[in-house]
């Protein structure tokens, strides 16, 4: 069954939200979506330097899940655009709304993301 035109409206307001949050936190981290000048700060008064080089690759890995995360809130967009939201890229079936509502930039189905997770 095809998804109307309130439940799109639905989950790209789901979406809207997600990516706000998504560059609300790169900001925070003074980086963009992009991924282009991430300007990572760590508190230079560490006395030891492996400290703060871990804090700093602990920072640059979070930034780079966040990016990640806002490329799939897009493509997701793209799949509402294109009428292909909801359907599951594996089997084809209907992603549940539940399943949508907890994770918006699902897209397969919970038994092929099972089976892709094994």
């Amino acid at each position: 069954t095809r998804m109307n035109e309130d439940q799109a409206r639905n989950f790209r307001k789901l979406l809207e939200e997600e990516r706000a949050n998504i560059e609300r936190q790169l900001s925070d981290y003074g980086a963009s979506a992009s991924g282009e000048g991430i300007d990572v700060k760590v508190d230079e008064g560490f006395a030891d330097s492996a400290q703060a080089t871990a804090e700093r690759s602990e920072v640059l890995s979070h930034v780079e899940k966040l990016q990640l995360a806002h490329v799939e809130v897009l493509e997701a967009f793209g799949r509402i655009d294109r009428g292909t939201y909801g359907k599951c890229e594996r089997c084809g079936q209907d992603i549940p709304p539940e399943r949508l509502e907890a994770r918006p930039t699902a897209r397969l189905c919970i038994s092929c993301q099972e089976a892709t997770a094994r």
